[in-house]
């Protein structure tokens, strides 16, 4: 069986199951499973399933050292909350400060190559670090996040990872997210309530308009409408494992 093989037929066992199965699964079959979490409402859900169903699934973040004062103190409200120490990675300083004499501080509102180098530097670069020695890596993407995620599977083969990429609430709507959060009373960031539903680094984010996408207050500034910051797969690759995966059945 091959590795994609594996993954679509993963994919349609966490498919049939709730999500607290979904996660005790992922902690059964995988022997080093990381997930990599953003501090927001989806990974915030997650990360009170993998503490309460999946505690052998080790929790990372990626410390960007731009990231908003609120999402720097859900860390520790986290930590405490479910008894856990989420590993955070840091960028390398030397190239954090080369891209500042580059291109300056905020130099990633000048162009698309320019954001796109700072988001390899302080998100893509530490990724691999927090991913080392993996065999799956669990996410919170969601397909009604934007048009850009609308087939993320359950599973699926990162070929440039090599390891299993697990979407466990790819299916779920925002009422899901919250009625959880609800009900299990899980702490989530502030800037949830003042219309910030995606929160990535302080000066990359902005609260959403009435009516917007989701994700439409992360690198506003740049017209495109796939805008992604490269730990994820591209639009394309999406589309062709969703289109793969209905033609196999």
């Amino acid at each position: 069986m091959s590795n994609q093989e594996f993954a679509n037929q993963l994919d349609d066992k966490l498919s049939l199951l709730p999500m607290h199965k979904r996660i005790s699964l992922i902690a059964e079959v995988f022997s080093k499973p990381i997930f990599t979490t953003s501090l927001g409402m989806e990974d915030q859900v997650l990360t009170w399933a993998i503490a309460t169903h999946g505690k052998s699934i080790n929790i990372s973040t990626l410390q960007t050292g731009r990231l908003f004062p609120e999402t720097l103190e859900l860390i520790q409200i986290t930590n405490q909350r479910y008894s856990i120490a989420i590993t955070e990675f840091m960028p390398d300083e030397s190239a954090v400060f080369e891209y500042k004499e580059h291109h300056g501080n905020n130099g990633f509102y000048n162009s698309i190559e320019a954001r796109k180098k700072c988001c390899e530097i302080r998100k893509v670069i530490p990724l691999g670090k927090a991913l080392e020695g993996a065999d799956a890596w669990v996410t919170g993407l969601r397909r009604e996040q934007s048009n850009n995620r609308n087939l993320v599977p359950m599973a699926q083969w990162d070929d440039e990872r090599q390891l299993v990429k697990l979407n466990p609430i790819a299916d779920w709507t925002k009422q899901d997210l919250e009625t959880a959060v609800a009900a299990h009373e899980i702490p989530i960031n502030p800037l949830h309530k003042r219309n910030y539903p995606s929160i990535g680094c302080e000066p990359c984010t902005r609260a959403i308009k009435p009516g917007e996408p989701e994700r439409a207050g992360r690198w506003w500034w740049e017209q495109d409408d796939k805008q992604e910051c490269g730990l994820h797969v591209s639009a394309i690759e999406t589309e062709k494992i969703g289109i793969s995966k209905q033609t196999n059945g």
